[in-house]
């Protein structure tokens, strides 16, 4: 690969992660709010971190795709550090008054952000179990197939990992608090929200790599080292 080609494969990884990063933290810090969405064929029930979240799985599938495993869990990673990071810095701004006039009060702050530490808690176990999942169902899959049927590996992996992330934080979250069907019905919302985004995303990740192919010079199956 030219010198030229390799500097854009190399700030495309870093914009794509930090794309990924910010996806991650806007959904813990939005988490608290819960919303409906109508999509025609049903009205979910859903946090609102959960609108942002399929994109942090789609871009960990093009990730995946063009640099490969070990580049993808750097990214995964990453984002584990700065959701810790988040969360005291969280901390940090709960530890001294607000002046008088202040736009935030403590009361306003405390109520936005007392119950982020659960939130974020959740998030981080949650993301880290499904998205290192996620990374190792595609590249299972990847294998297995020879570098075709992308659709395979982008769907069968997101939603197997989707399933695991959506289980986990709803039961960090709620358990001793909420009955169990209230917190089935939140599974069930979220998984098939994120289920329907999936299906969505495959028509971006397959005009992504196309594009990718073609101005990488890259083989089905064909990786980019950076």
């Amino acid at each position: 690969m030219i010198a030229a080609k390799q500097q854009t494969a190399e700030r495309l990884y870093y914009i794509l992660g930090a794309l990924f990063i910010a996806a991650l933290i806007t959904c813990n810090l939005i988490a608290n709010k819960f919303v409906t969405v109508d999509l025609g064929f049903k009205v979910f029930t859903i946090s609102a971190g959960v609108l942002p979240y399929p994109m942090t799985f789609l871009i960990t599938d093009i990730l995946s795709e063009l640099y490969g495993q070990k580049r993808t869990t750097q990214v995964v990673l990453s984002g584990l550090v700065a959701s810790i990071f988040v969360l005291f810095v969280l901390w940090l701004g709960a530890q001294f008054p607000a002046i008088e006039g202040s736009p935030v009060s403590d009361a306003t702050y405390d109520q936005v952000f007392q119950n982020a530490w659960r939130v974020i808690a959740a998030s981080m176990l949650a993301y880290i179990v499904a998205q290192l999942i996620d990374v190792r169902l595609f590249h299972f899959w990847k294998n297995l197939t020879g570098g075709k049927m992308l659709w395979v590996r982008n769907n069968f992996s997101t939603l197997v990992s989707q399933l695991v992330d959506t289980i986990l934080v709803v039961l960090v979250l709620f358990i001793g608090t909420l009955p169990w069907s209230t917190m089935g019905e939140y599974i069930w919302d979220g998984w098939l929200f994120k289920a329907t985004a999936a299906a969505f995303d495959t028509a971006a990740i397959y005009a992504f790599m196309w594009w990718a192919r073609g101005y990488f010079g890259l083989e089905i199956g064909e990786e980019i080292d950076v």
